[in-house]
């Protein structure tokens, strides 16, 4: 059976933080809380942990990860950000989006998408997760907990534990979440010719 660590929701313990650390730099896939609901993380080089977590999800190859990056500053080094995309983007973080932008090279191929050459980036609000994201010191590879069949985040950990039994390492407990959609917004387009499209960008609803 995965491991359950209960931690304070506005209060991480640092002791369990660290705790969770060794399971990641060992290998491990987590289930933590975001924004938005639980989501299933990895280290960013990490190939194995990426792989099962597509098995999980039962994701297909086109799949659009999204790294979570624990301030401005850090998702800029993994994505080209022009002075447009830096101010839309400071204006709605951390919270609950996720914007797609051009990567750059720190970003492993695999992890983009093949024909844009784009990645999505995220600067969480939850203090569990920037407690993580700020220990890590990097970002951490990661895609929304939905069970096959389901169309939500999974917000009661109690459930993913007993659903997904050994297939993570760790479950974190943080409490129960609300669903709140993340929405996912594109700048690629919209920085790219935004002098001709007045500047637009382009958000939709995601899970």
């Amino acid at each position: 059976m995965s491991q359950l660590f209960y931690i304070h929701p506005d209060n991480p313990q640092p002791r369990l933080i660290n705790q969770t650390m060794d399971v990641l730099r060992k290998g491990g896939v987590i289930v933590y809380p975001t924004d938005s609901g639980y989501a299933l993380g990895c280290m960013l080089e990490d190939k194995t942990a990426m792989a099962r977590i597509c098995h999980i999800r039962q994701l297909g190859s086109n799949h659009n990860f999204t790294l979570m990056c624990r301030d401005l500053s850090e998702l800029s080094s993994y994505a080209y950000v022009d002075n447009i995309a830096y101010h839309l983007i400071k204006n709605n973080t951390p919270g609950n989006y996720t914007f797609i932008l051009k990567a750059t090279k720190e970003v492993p191929r695999r992890l983009m998408n093949d024909k844009r050459k784009t990645i999505g980036l995220r600067v969480p609000s939850n203090p569990i997760a920037l407690a993580l994201l700020a220990a890590l010191n990097e970002p951490m590879m990661s895609t929304t907990l939905m069970l096959p069949g389901n169309d939500f985040a999974e917000s009661d950990p109690q459930e993913i534990s007993d659903h997904l039994g050994k297939q993570v390492d760790l479950v974190i407990h943080g409490g129960f979440l609300g669903q709140q959609p993340t929405t996912v917004v594109d700048l690629t387009e919209s920085t790219r010719s935004g002098a001709r499209r007045g500047r637009r960008s382009y958000a939709f609803s995601l899970r």
